[in-house]
């Protein structure tokens, strides 16, 4: 061969050599290659970056080296079966340098030499760390979903108990207030099991929080003007050690959500970030406009949009990421047992997700906690909820007196505790077990003056449903509508301008609910 075709030759040679690793350098994975000693013989670029490394510098160095001890201890026995002739795959993760964890799966291919002995191993190794990511907030949501579908029926189930235990104990209260010498009794014995129940329902209104079923009314809220006016009673719930200091980087942040609930919310999370902070520190918080979109987006399941963010943070002890995995699960807490009830960031959780915005939550042991809740914007021009228009005079119990009340209640013990609560008030009462039931009767009875209606029924007609039957067939004719849990509660109230009673409820309150109806 002459000199000049020898020259050539070795040029497409070389040529070919770096058009294939311009090719293995473009691909979307990591390719390398190791020998039977453990040795790095190749890695493309992705390779060498995803290991904070570039091609030159890992070639000829060892598998250990390259990757370091958190993946070594991973992958050592997965190489040590490819070198014994074997194809494996298999997943591994590695701290990420901005301190996330990232994810790969590889694939380790035997080299066979003519003679049929294992030389080396060829690596494949795609990034999978997005669909990690994108599988766990999938898997979060549906758990998050179940429970809160769980605790939204045992909230119904709690609550029908309740009306029933707090009724009967507040009509054995009065009867045994007719009797002075029984009120050592009623001090000694009904009192504190009344408080107890009553204790019962605000624990079910909580789980209710969480499930996103708790009734909300949201309006525009001026959120720098809200935060100033919570951190000057939540500096009175302080211990001195603790300062507490307030931001904003906007002047004026408007948000569509229930002021009331939002109070509640962060009161509790100044108490969490003060039992975070035992030996004292400072609670921040920080007011701001945050603009999501992409990844960020669907990781909190909100769409691309501008939110109204209220980041609380203490640099406190701080949570593990066991803890922040459960962090907003009912029941859970880290709190000594009889300390908490494990509820609060559940309500948090519930209430700002049924607000239609998001909680972000950051922590680290030993450097402290930011929970930032991010709620829709609401244009500053908007119309805030209208005021009653004056004082309504309060009903007195005998301008019931006489009327005919349809009481439809599918529980036959919650129907005899509220039957008895409309007698008490001068009711003559109607029962009735089912919706299709009490439409037969507010059919055929134009004595009926007013209906009394659980929601929630089976047999195919509800109370809102019941409530529609009644605005076509007698418009006239004042519906109350009760129920144990509050799915779609606003919305309905909203389409027929009809009371509510929440279960369980006084004999005062249904005193109210029936005046707002009658009115």
């Amino acid at each position: 061969m002459s000199s000049g075709q020898g020259s050539r030759g070795g040029k497409a040679l070389s040529h070919s050599e770096v058009r294939l690793r311009q090719i293995t350098d473009t691909i979307p994975a990591h390719v390398g290659y190791f020998d039977h000693d453990w040795v790095f013989r190749y890695g493309n670029k992705r390779y060498a970056q995803w290991f904070g490394t570039t091609s030159e510098c890992m070639k000829d160095r060892s598998i250990l080296e390259v990757i370091g001890r958190h993946v070594f201890d991973q992958v050592e026995d997965k190489v040590r079966r490819a070198l014994a002739g074997e194809e494996v795959s298999y997943e591994y993760s590695m701290p990420g340098r901005g301190g996330e964890t990232l994810y790969a799966r590889s694939t380790l291919v035997p080299d066979f030499s003519p003679e049929g002995e294992v030389v080396g191993c060829y690596v494949h190794a795609v990034d999978i760390t997005e669909q990690r990511r994108t599988q766990s907030a999938l898997a979060q949501a549906l758990k998050m979903e179940a429970i809160g579908q769980l605790t939204g029926g045992l909230a119904h189930d709690f609550n029908n108990m309740l009306t029933v235990v707090i009724g009967n104990l507040q009509g054995l209260a009065e009867a045994l207030g007719a009797h002075p010498e029984l009120a050592p009794v009623v001090a000694e014995y009904v009192d504190p099991a009344l408080a107890a129940a009553e204790g019962g329902a605000g624990l079910v209104r909580r789980l209710l929080a969480f499930s996103r079923q708790q009734p909300i009314a949201p309006e525009v809220v001026e959120v720098n003007e809200l935060v100033l006016g919570m951190a000057r009673l939540i500096r009175r719930s302080l211990p001195n050690s603790i300062t507490i200091t307030t931001a904003s980087r906007d002047v004026e942040l408007h948000a569509l959500v229930d002021p009331n609930q939002l109070e509640s919310a962060l009161l509790n999370l100044a108490l969490n970030a003060r039992d975070a902070m035992p030996n004292g520190g400072e609670l921040r918080i920080e007011c701001s406009l945050d603009c999501i979109e992409g990844a960020a987006a669907a990781d909190l399941e909100l769409p691309p949009a501008c939110y109204v963010q209220i980041a609380v943070s203490d640099n406190g002890t701080g949570m593990d990421s066991a803890t922040l995995t459960h962090v907003f699960e009912p029941f859970f807490t880290t709190k000594k047992f009889g300390l908490g009830s494990g509820l609060g960031m559940a309500m948090v959780y519930g209430f700002i997700k049924q607000s239609g915005g998001g909680v972000r939550i950051r922590s680290r042991q030993a450097v402290g906690t930011t929970v930032s809740l991010l709620l829709p914007c609401a244009p500053r021009a908007a119309r805030p909820r209208p005021e009653p228009a004056g004082d309504v005079a309060p009903l007195a119990a005998d301008t019931l007196a006489g009327r005919l009340v349809l009481l439809v209640e599918d529980d036959d013990k919650v129907r005899d505790v509220v039957r008895k609560q409309l007698s008490a008030l001068g009711c003559a009462v109607l029962e009735a077990e089912s919706g299709h039931e009490a439409a037969d009767m507010v059919e055929n009875i134009p004595a009926i003056a007013l209906v009394l209606s659980d929601i929630v029924m089976p047999g195919g007609m509800d109370g809102r449903a019941l409530a529609r039957f009644v605005r076509r067939f007698r418009p006239e004719l004042p519906v109350v509508l009760m129920s144990g849990y509050a799915d779609k509660v606003d919305t309905d109230r909203e389409d027929f301008g009809l009371p509510m009673l929440d279960k369980p409820f006084s004999q005062d309150r249904l005193l109210e609910a029936l005046h707002a109806a009658i009115a």
